[in-house]
């Protein structure tokens, strides 16, 4: 089952756990993350982090992310494995 960072738990400056969702403007750390939304995968390297962040969402309703690993190369089957562990729909 995955957890869901409180407002306050997700404005950190630092790591996310695997298993945890943040709303997906709030990523800032490299990882694969699931889109909670549709199930896809989102694969975040190192170098597409910038330090104060550039993306910003704005609707009724945060898109949330499921942070799957630390690694943003890992294989899809076990993307897929993972993903599935913590009840999340996959499409990919």
């Amino acid at each position: 089952m995955t957890a869901v960072a409180s407002q306050s738990e997700h404005r950190w400056i630092g790591l996310v756990n695997p298993g945890v969702s943040i709303p997906f403007d709030s990523i800032r750390s490299p990882g694969t993350y699931v889109c909670n939304w549709n199930g896809h995968l989102l694969r975040v390297p190192e170098r597409a982090l910038v330090p104060d962040g550039v993306i910003n969402l704005v609707g009724p309703e945060p898109l949330l992310v499921t942070k799957i690993s630390d690694d943003p190369g890992v294989p899809l089957r076990e993307a897929r494995q993972v993903a599935a562990e913590l009840h999340l729909t996959v499409s990919f």
